[in-house]
């Protein structure tokens, strides 16, 4: 299956942040929670069961000057393998004029799975952007398939950020420079112009980043120790 969705939100001559394109292609469909004010609310939901291997899944989002958009998952996402045994992959592409928090819910990397994901972020000088990732390695009593995790940003053409992660081997996920064989490992990037200083504790850590922004990572044995860690920092 290939599909691909759009969303573009403007600010209108009120000052509210306004959908004004949502285009959807299952299993990629978009429902607004609220398509007109101050913040524009939108959902992303899973139509059907997806991503299978041999899918292939893009996302663009478009956030005019002062617009400002909430992108929410609603399901966790399953990672599934296809009967092809061919890979699966997505995109979702952010162009940010004004400011974005894209909150989906987590991502189950299940058994004999094989997708690479990628975001891409084009933000302009005074644009902001947060997003959020929850990795879950395997459902209960089930050993992790694998997945490429990447994401580049860039400010202006410049570049802020390009980062990878690979789950899935099992030597390296169980070792002390991988994931120390935790099972959720979740991070949250922020690209503004706010000054945070380098932090960490127990299993987390928030390191600026050189041009702006922070990169915020935290593993654990489930879900909702992660999430925690991640929502207090």
């Amino acid at each position: 299956m290939k599909a691909s969705a759009r969303l573009v939100v403007a600010l209108d001559s009120h000052g509210n942040s306004v959908v004004r394109v949502l285009r959807s292609m299952t299993p990629l469909t978009l429902v607004p929670a609220r398509r007109v004010g101050p913040v524009a609310l939108v959902h992303l939901v899973s139509s059907v069961t997806a991503p299978l291997g041999g899918d292939s899944l893009s996302l663009t989002v478009e956030v005019g000057p002062g617009a400002s958009l909430e992108l929410r998952g609603v399901a966790a996402t399953l990672l599934l393998p296809g009967s092809s045994g061919a890979a699966s992959s997505s995109l979702v592409r952010f162009v940010v004029q004004g400011s974005v928090r894209y909150l989906p819910e987590p991502t189950v990397v299940t058994r004999r799975a094989n997708h690479t994901a990628v975001v891409e972020a084009e933000l302009d000088g005074h644009a902001e952007l947060l997003m959020r990732e929850v990795l879950v390695l395997g459902r209960v009593g089930e050993a992790s398939g694998i997945l490429s995790s990447s994401v580049r940003a860039t400010r202006c053409g410049a570049p802020l950020l390009h980062q990878q992660l690979v789950v899935g081997d099992p030597l390296v996920d169980s070792s002390a420079a991988g994931l120390a064989g935790k099972r959720v490992v979740g991070s949250e990037l922020v690209f503004d112009s706010a000054v945070r200083a380098a932090d960490g504790g127990e299993w987390w850590s928030v390191v600026p980043l050189a041009a702006g922004g922070t990169l915020a990572t935290a593993l654990g044995d489930d879900v909702v120790t992660v999430t925690r860690v991640l929502d207090a920092i």
